[in-house]
């Protein structure tokens, strides 16, 4: 990426991380500060465009479509005169791809034409210059799952529903490509969470003590003790995590801490930890607040809470949030991120939140996030309403 700009005195989000890169294991100082610096640079990125050097793209299509698999030999057949092109190894052997056609308008196709799969996305993502989808927002979210960590800059194309992620109209996909190659590219970056589940151990002091376990002691780490969790799975997720009761049909409990505080417990059906960019998903059904993708924060809403007083609210992002079963809830609970890789926590799980150091690249059309705006007049039809007449003078 080349640009007529310089920067000074920035932090490197890569200096702040520790050899496993976890933004749990972060301390306060350094979540505060790259929590910063990742603010810090996406504002500076909102203010140009990016000339990118772009020699290999990444295609992500909705493989189960027939249609979007149409539109993809389309933009497969274009790209390939100039650049090479991975399309999911699932479309190799698909008759509406037509790999044969493809390959047969030149001999130099068949050295550009290549096939990604998941391995390959998570191993070497760095070696993809663009990332292009066609779908809606859940291309959007799929993309995100498949680059855990580092993300290239993705152009989305509105093949799908709603399409209040995907910003650019198919219809004229060359000129967009073109332009965008040629001019420069505008990118915001959108926050994404790290979350990592916590298992409750049986460890050997736990089995002879008489007294029975808390789980807020434990996650406050007052407790004089053996290794009470394991770390299990870690997601990297766009929209949100949601923790709620699962298949019964009671309300779950779960306790809340925000840092080394314990915040509420959740009585409820469950609880939506969002984004920004998830503020107008699952969080805004469940009346939590639409915010600015630019204003950084971790959204908090309940999901039908057995209290009047349960109210969304918004927390720094540089705050680590903790979503938690106590050992003597009456049931399990169910933990989902982005809406999939549901999982169920037993009476002591736990579910860490935090920012995570590798935000999501997303090309934009125009700056300063004004797309946003645009997205909420047009697919969410944002407060619109007949006008009140004025009065007439007879």
């Amino acid at each position: 990426m080349n640009n007529n700009k310089t920067t000074s005195n920035r932090v490197s989000i890569k200096e702040l991380s520790p050899s496993t890169g976890y933004s749990r294991l972060l301390t306060k100082k350094q979540l505060a500060e790259m929590a910063f610096s990742v603010r810090d640079l996406s504002k500076y990125l909102g203010t140009l465009k990016i000339k990118m050097r772009v020699r290999k793209i990444l295609v992500i299509t909705k493989i189960w479509d027939k249609a979007t698999i149409v539109h993809t030999n389309k933009l497969v057949d274009w790209l390939l005169s100039n650049y090479t092109v991975y399309v999911q190894d699932v479309l190799k052997e698909d008759e509406l791809f037509d790999e044969k056609q493809l390959l047969s308008r030149q001999e130099s196709r068949h050295d550009r034409l290549k096939y990604w799969n998941f391995d390959l996305c998570e191993e070497h993502p760095q070696m993809f210059d663009l990332v292009i989808t066609l779908g809606g927002d859940g291309t959007v979210l799929y993309t995100s799952r498949l680059f855990q960590r580092i993300v290239p800059p993705v152009l989305s194309f509105n093949l799908g529903s709603l399409g209040f992620l995907t910003k650019f109209d198919f219809m004229n996909h060359e000129k967009i490509v073109r332009n965008l190659i040629d001019d420069g590219v505008i990118v915001s970056l959108r926050m994404r969470f790290e979350c990592t589940v916590m298992k409750s151990t049986e460890g050997t002091d736990h089995k002879t003590k008489t007294l029975p376990r808390n789980l807020g002691d434990e996650i406050l780490d007052t407790v004089e003790s053996d290794v009470t969790h394991e770390p299990g799975k870690t997601y990297s997720i766009l929209n949100e995590v949601v923790v709620d009761r699962g298949p019964k049909g009671t309300m779950c409990t779960a306790e809340l801490y925000v840092d080394d505080e314990h915040l509420t417990t959740v009585e409820a059906d469950g609880v939506v930890i969002a984004t920004p960019t998830g503020s107008t998903a699952y969080s805004l059904s469940a009346g939590g607040s639409l915010v600015h993708p630019d204003i950084q924060g971790m959204l908090v809403s309940p999901i039908c809470a057995h209290s009047l007083s349960f109210r969304p609210l918004v927390v720094p992002d540089n705050a680590v949030l903790r979503v938690g079963v106590p050992y003597g809830a009456r049931s399990t609970v169910w933990c989902s991120f982005d809406g999939k890789d549901r999982i169920e926590l037993n009476q002591g799980d736990y579910v860490t939140i935090s920012a995570s150091r590798f935000p999501f690249p997303m090309v934009q059309s125009k700056r300063l996030g004004s797309d946003w705006f645009d997205s909420l007049r047009s697919t969410l039809n944002w407060n619109q309403r007949q006008q009140q007449k004025a009065y007439t003078n007879s």
